[in-house]
């Protein structure tokens, strides 16, 4: 059997694995890391072919196996920036959230009107998500709607705005989704050109579906009985330290584009150079806590919110990124692209918008790394240069394409376990909405594109 058809069935054969995590109770990340090795395992059968002639000698067989070794570690590095730029930016949020630093944001929650609530909900999501994650974020709102509605069947409503609003926030930032940070890592979109014509695109896909969403409700809610945590523990830090934390991590987020412009740095960088500094701060404040109350708060420490980063899930992006790396390598990618092209006549509205179709039922992460190793970058001012409306197209509609199926996100995942939502449920309530709020805003895009000329 011919090898390139050989590693796409491995590949297809891996991704319906992944697809059917909840039928098969295998663990994507292992999965993944099989597909990995065998993809590559099949390569190294006959590698010559898919090796640029000036890196090896024509029947020399250890300058062959150096050269996939210089090909297989080129990949390696470019997938390694976006794994280190996640784990850092993980490991912030959780120290943000292990000392206290998002108790504020339930506060400015609270109001008796449902769909005062509801409003509320929406932007906070939203801009949360734009500068943490919407994993992060989402888990973050249910906590906080937890303890604010009593109701079960409001709260899944507000849960299902939760998705929403979370996946179009991370849209339209360079640091709120993982495909987007795969993306700016690339050099194909940047920071300031995403957020400026990406923003009221998202904006629109969040706001459609939370306005339909405040029609069904009406009245106040019901007050949820729950002792309020106002007792300080010992131990802990003060108000003004955890408001330290705070601004230290989120800002320290939203300074990383900034610090990439400066510095022309690659992001993680950015990243790591904020945790080093909120580690450092953190350090500070626990040393000067008394020694008896020290050991209470080592599990907010840095070195052990570090143990509770999610590692499958970063093993998760490096196995499917590195399989994907296969398959760009033997030129399997830039045949399926070129494939696309001819069948939607060169649109990148279709063949951007059914990528987002897709990436409400398969993981967007390999869908996005497929995509770019489908196209080159291209000329500036074209639709597949840098900040193109290709690659634009492909943050937004990957991200928000998500909310259409509760399972198309891992923030719509992370909201099913939470509150038990069932499929059929999302996909009655809210799915119609997801979808309305996806088409508008593509729509708005090619008005800005078109019609205002940004």
């Amino acid at each position: 059997m011919n090898l390139t058809l050989l590693i796409v069935i491995v590949f297809i054969l891996g991704y319906a694995a992944i697809a059917l995590e909840s039928f098969t109770k295998v663990n994507k990340a292992a999965v993944a890391l099989l597909m990995f090795a065998f993809c590559w395992t099949l390569f190294m059968l006959n590698p010559a072919p898919f090796i640029p002639a000036d890196l090896f000698t024509a029947g020399d067989h250890d300058s062959l196996v150096q050269a996939v070794s210089s090909v297989i570690e080129k990949h390696l590095g470019s997938t390694s920036t976006t794994l280190f730029f996640l784990m850092g930016a993980m490991t912030i949020v959780e120290v943000v959230d292990q000392n206290g630093g998002f108790n504020f944001v339930r506060d400015v929650m609270r109001t008796k009107s449902k769909r005062a609530l509801m409003w509320r909900i929406a932007f906070m999501t939203f801009f949360l998500s734009a500068i943490l994650d919407n994993l992060t974020t989402s888990i973050v709102m249910i906590m906080i709607l937890r303890k604010l509605v009593a109701d079960k069947q409001d709260r899944l409503l507000y849960a299902g705005l939760v998705v929403i609003a979370a996946n179009s926030g991370g849209a339209f930032s360079p640091i709120g989704d993982v495909t987007t940070i795969m993306l700016w890592n690339k050099g194909l979109i940047t920071a300031a050109g995403v957020i400026v014509e990406i923003f009221v695109p998202s904006l629109v896909s969040m706001v459609i579906p939370a306005y339909l969403l405040s029609l069904q409700l009406k009245g106040d809610l019901a007050v949820v009985q729950t002792q309020e945590e106002t007792v300080t523990v010992e131990g802990e830090l003060t108000a003004a330290q955890r408001k330290a934390v705070f601004f230290l991590g989120v800002g320290g987020l939203i300074f990383v584009p900034i610090f990439k412009s400066i510095t022309h740095l690659p992001p993680f960088v950015g990243i790591l150079l904020v945790l080093g500094l909120l580690w450092t701060a953190t350090e500070v404040f626990y040393s000067r806590l008394p020694k008896t109350k020290v050991k209470g708060d080592m599990q907010k420490r840095v070195t052990n919110v570090l143990k509770r980063i999610d590692i499958s899930t970063i093993l998760f992006f490096l196995g499917i990124l590195m399989a994907v790396a296969c398959l760009e390598q033997i030129g399997v990618l830039e045949l399926l692209g070129k494939t696309l092209d001819t069948a939607f006549d060169g649109n990148h509205y279709l063949v951007t918008g059914i990528i987002g179709v897709l990436s409400s039922i398969v993981d967007n992460v390999p869908l996005v790394a497929g995509a770019m190793g489908m196209y080159p970058v291209g000329a500036p001012g074209t639709d597949l240069g840098v900040d193109g409306i290709f690659w634009q197209l492909l943050a937004y509609c990957a991200g928000v394409g998500g909310s259409m199926l509760i399972i198309g996100s891992a923030a719509g995942v992370v909201v099913m376990g939470l509150e038990k939502i069932s499929f059929g449920w999302y996909m009655k309530k809210i799915s119609w909405l997801a979808l309305v709020g996806y088409l508008a805003g593509i729509l708005c895009y090619w008005i800005e594109k078109n019609c205002i000329g940004l």
